[in-house]
């Protein structure tokens, strides 16, 4: 028996934000995107280069440019442009550009997210600008992106997929966690409710769940000498990497995965085993 191809994707165009960090999520999934096929928009904050971690300094990392050179590298056209996803004018601005450059837009992964930071507290000692930044970033933005680039998918008529990039957090709803975990709850949320708006459509909205991966936002935690013994924990015995969560979205986006909507995927190594 021939083994599996994936299908649909040659040909199309992706729009993935949050993707300008070297060691990260976002890059990951434009970049197996391109992989598959697709011609991908990658977008990023306009990081100044002082704030880039040392390993993309030593790299003479250029964020979604850089991102942009690997699409290209691997045959397709990229488009990296900075956009702010909890802006709506710079949401709208984003669908424009996309299609006066590609025509067209057929897959949109809401990846963006905010720094782990201040929030990270309990929620008698949070900062209120500190939950409404998260807030803004991982659940607005994502609603923004789905409002407007889920109206021109329905518009069109050529149906596509939203793939929001969620947490297990969203599910486990651990302390000190109040603000990404609610944000994450929520994106889940958003996803079943609007999968079921839009499926006539021949749109598809589902989520993934990423456990513990190894990328630069989650630095302190990998630096941590009990991360080891932490990782043993998982029941597959690692963290996962960003083409972990990258392949998953390719297999959301392909023709294979067509009669999958509204989910909220776990993808972690075991690690949560909450639908």
């Amino acid at each position: 028996m021939a083994g599996l191809n994936l299908t649909g994707i040659e040909g199309k165009v992706a729009v993935v934000t949050g993707a300008g960090r070297m060691k990260s999520i976002g890059r990951a999934i434009a970049v197996e995107l391109a992989n598959a096929g697709a011609d991908v928009v990658v977008t990023g904050t306009g990081r100044p280069p002082e704030r880039y971690p040392d390993d993309e300094k030593a790299a003479d990392w250029k964020d979604i440019a850089s991102v942009a050179e690997e699409i290209e590298a691997a045959g397709r056209r990229a488009l990296p442009l900075v956009s702010d996803a909890g802006d709506e004018g710079s949401v709208r601005d984003l669908l424009d550009r996309t299609l006066a450059e590609f025509g067209r837009v057929d897959f949109v992964v809401n990846n963006a997210g905010a720094a782990r930071g201040p929030d990270r507290v309990p929620v008698v000692d949070m900062p209120v600008d500190a939950w409404d930044t998260v807030l803004r970033v991982n659940l607005r933005g994502a609603f923004l992106m789905s409002k407007v680039f889920g109206g021109r998918l329905v518009e069109a008529g050529a149906g596509g997929v939203i793939v929001n990039i969620s947490s297990i957090a969203g599910k486990l709803l651990p302390p000190n966690t109040a603000a990404y975990a609610a944000s994450k709850a929520g994106l889940q949320a958003l996803t079943a409710s609007m999968a079921q708006e839009v499926g006539r459509h021949g749109v598809r909205v589902n989520a993934i769940c990423p456990g513990l991966v190894d990328t630069s936002r989650m630095a302190d935690v990998f630096d941590d000498p009990e991360f080891d013994a932490r990782a043993a924990r998982i029941p597959i015995g690692r963290a996962g990497l960003g083409e972990d969560i990258g392949w998953a979205a390719v297999y959301l986006c392909s023709d294979q995965g067509s009669w999958i909507t509204g989910q909220s995927i776990n993808v972690c190594g075991g690690n949560a085993v909450a639908h």
